[in-house]
C-alpha cells in the first residue's frame, strides 16, 4: 500500500534553470543584511569583503568535510567563524539572530516546474502523505521562505528536513528515516523522488525504498552505475508508475 511519496527539493521541485543571478551575488545580497545587523547591535564589520570571503571558504570548507563523512554543513557555523574572525567577539554573536538577518528568500528566476502543484495536489486528494528532503546548510525553516513564494509549502505541512536540521546528508539513511518515521510511513509504504543518482537515489534505496530520478535539462549526469526503480522527465510521468506499482492508491 502506498502510504507516501516523498521530494528533493531542487531540481525536482523547484526548476534553477532560469535563474537571473549567480550564487555568489546572491548570497552577497544576504550577507550586507548581516553586516548591517552586526553594525547596529555589536560594531561595524570594518573589512567586509573579507568578511565575505571567509563566509564562502568556511561554507566550502563544511562541504568539503561533509563529501567525506556525510555529516551536514552549517551556515551559521559557517557565519559564526568568519564573524570572530573579523574581529566580533565572540560573546555578542547570536547565531539565530545572525540566520534570521540574512532575510533568506527565494533566488532570482527560480520556480516550481509547471506540473509540481497539479501533482502534488493529485496525491494529497487521494490521501498519499507528502514530504521533503533537502540537503541544505541551512535550516528548513529558512528554506520554508522559498517554498512560500512559490505556493508550495502548504503541500509539506507535515514533514520538511533539511540535513542541517537531521546532522546528516543524503545519501546518509539518517536523514530518510526521519522523514519516514515523521511521515508514518515504512519504506515499502513510500517512493522517493530526486534528481541525483548519488544522493537521493543511493540513499533512499539504501533505506528500502523505491527511488525515482527526475532528469532535468542540462542536469548533471553520472555513470556511477546507481540504477533507479523508474526514470521520468516530469512529474506527471510519477502517476502512471504508482499505478503500477500500488494499484489502488487513487482511491
Amino acid at each position: 500500500m502506498l502510504k507516501a511519496v516523498l521530494f528533493d527539493m531542487d531540481d525536482t521541485l523547484l526548476d534553477w534553470s532560469l535563474r537571473s543571478v549567480d550564487w555568489l551575488t546572491y548570497e552577497r545580497r544576504h550577507l550586507e543584511n548581516v553586516r548591517a545587523y552586526i553594525a547596529q547591535t555589536v560594531k561595524p564589520i570594518e573589512r567586509p569583503n573579507e568578511f565575505y570571503d571567509l563566509v564562502r571558504y568556511y561554507s566550502r570548507q563544511g562541504w568539503e568535510l561533509a563529501e567525506q563523512n556525510l555529516s551536514a554543513p552549517s551556515y551559521a557555523e559557517a557565519l559564526h567563524k568568519a564573524l570572530v574572525e573579523v574581529g566580533v567577539p565572540e560573546e555578542c554573536i547570536d547565531r539565530e539572530a545572525c540566520m534570521r538577518a540574512l532575510g533568506w528568500d527565494l533566488m532570482d528566476g527560480v520556480r516550481p516546474f509547471a506540473e509540481v502543484k497539479d501533482v502534488l495536489s493529485i496525491l494529497r486528494q487521494h490521501g498519499i502523505r507528502i514530504g521533503l528532503v533537502t540537503n541544505a546548510s541551512v535550516p528548513m525553516r529558512l528554506r520554508d521562505q522559498e517554498l512560500r513564494s512559490c505556493g508550495l509549502l502548504e503541500y509539506f505541512s507535515e514533514c520538511r528536513f533539511a540535513a542541517v536540521d537531521v546532522g546528516y546528508l543524503k545519501p546518509h539513511p539518517k536523514i530518510f528515516e526521519a522523514a519516514l518515521e515523521c511521515i508514518a510511513a515504512s519504506p515499502e509504504e513510500a517512493v522517493f523522488v530526486g534528481d541525483t543518482l548519488e544522493t537521493d537515489i543511493l540513499g533512499a534505496q539504501g533505506v528500502g525504498m523505491r527511488a525515482v530520478l527526475r532528469l532535468v535539462p542540462n542536469g548533471r549526469r553520472s555513470e556511477c552505475g546507481i540504477i533507479p526503480d523508474a526514470i521520468i522527465h516530469n512529474l506527471y510521468e510519477l502517476l502512471p508508475l504508482l499505478d503500477t506499482w500500488y494499484s489502488g492508491w487513487r482511491t
